[in-house]
């Protein structure tokens, strides 16, 4: 409750829930506001804002450029929310299990971890979509598979940080089973600083998103910010609101969600609080 409260009177974080607030509810109202296909052609090709009855215009096929944002809010937010899922299933399962185990479990983690961290993630991710078809399915799974390690360097530290506390070696005394200890004592006291970070992991995960299907490698048959973005790449001088109005959408989203994390990194950080108190 004190949390919550701090987080109330925090003046970026609830600046950025208020825009993530606004997001969701143009995603959710997405169905209603144009219940048509966002890639039927309902104007005239290159119609600014105002004209035609598009509220942003149109861009170079005819097609409704808000129509094509609110849709596209909401693949950008399943996408982002979906992958930072998947990568903390897997970075917290690798973190935990070095990071508790120690040893020769441990080493071999971390080098796996550090593999993966050597080569970019956006490279890396170009190279499993391009292997594999580009699908809603094969984009979450790639983007949950290069985002996972900070998050298991994450986890891993935190584990190594409480594995020794007093509390873990009562209950490991009171004969309690390791994934007791594990789950019931080391992991909610990590939790903090793990969700911190996975909220920004949606972040990038759009961004990294947005950048696929600029490059052509989305789902063909969702719309994107970042299919909008590439696809009137090429006319941004005859019908600049094409690129620009998507492009705002994402700089918008990523910087809510960024705002917000800042705002729960502040909230759940002792440090921080105790100096507020």
């Amino acid at each position: 409750m004190d949390a919550l409260k701090a987080f109330l009177r925090h003046p970026s974080g609830m600046a950025g829930l208020v825009l993530i607030l606004a997001v969701l509810a143009l995603a959710a109202s997405a169905p209603v506001l144009y219940p048509e296909s966002p890639w039927e052609m309902v104007a005239t090709p290159f119609a600014p804002p105002g004209e035609d009855g598009m509220r942003l215009g149109a861009d170079t096929l005819g097609r409704d450029v808000a129509a094509g944002i609110a849709h596209g809010a909401r693949v950008s937010l399943l996408i982002g929310v979906a992958s930072a899922l998947a990568a903390l299933v897997i970075g917290v399962t690798v973190g935990a299990l070095a990071g508790y185990a120690g040893g020769g479990l441990d080493a071999a983690l971390m080098r796996m971890t550090e593999l993966f961290q050597t080569i970019p993630a956006f490279v890396l991710a170009i190279l499993l979509v391009a292997t594999f078809t580009p699908s809603l399915a094969t984009i979450v799974a790639t983007i949950g598979a290069v985002s996972w390690p900070p998050l298991a360097r994450l986890t891993r530290a935190e584990f190594l940080r409480l594995r020794r506390r007093e509390f873990v070696e009562a209950a490991i005394c009171q004969g309690e089973r390791t994934a007791r200890v594990v789950f019931g004592h080391v992991l909610p006291n990590a939790v903090s600083p793990i969700l911190v970070t996975a909220s920004l992991t949606v972040a990038s995960a759009i961004l990294i998103e947005s950048a696929l299907s600029f490059l052509g490698l989305g789902d063909p048959n969702m719309m994107s910010w970042g299919f909008m973005v590439g696809s009137a790449r090429s006319s941004i001088r005859q019908a600049w609101w094409a690129s620009v109005f998507p492009g705002l959408a994402i700089l918008v989203t990523v910087l809510a969600i960024n705002l917000f994390g800042e705002g729960l990194s502040d909230v759940l950080n002792p440090r921080i609080a105790r100096r507020r108190g």
